[in-house]
């Protein structure tokens, strides 16, 4: 083989060597540009899961404190109401001390 032809096979091999790393460079660019732009999109679908999984347990939180409210609210009332009820039922034994003690106390003055 001549030389000329020899540098020229060479130099067509090294053109072409130089084309499908350019190519595979550029590939491998596109890729992580791929990449990035999907890591990107799951970590904003992640975020927004977040959010959301931290709204319904606020939510959920929110709803159980209020239904604790509402109990305490119902023993609450329960509980004056029964405290009611037994000073009420008292009110003739009171009255009655009471009137015993005023009369004691006058039969002492006498």
């Amino acid at each position: 083989m001549p030389r000329p032809e020899v540098l020229e096979r060479i130099k067509s091999a090294e053109e072409e060597a130089d084309e499908i790393v350019a190519l595979a460079e550029n590939d491998r660019d596109e890729r992580i540009a791929e990449a990035r732009k999907r890591a990107e999109e799951i970590r904003t679908e992640a975020e927004q899961e977040a959010r959301d999984l931290k709204e319904r347990r606020l939510e959920e939180a929110r709803q159980e404190i209020d239904e604790e409210c509402e109990r305490v609210l119902r023993e609450g009332e329960q509980e004056r109401e029964a405290l009611a009820e037994r000073a009420q039922d008292r009110v003739d034994e009171v009255t009655d001390y009471v009137v015993e003690l005023f009369q004691e106390d006058v039969h002492a003055q006498t």
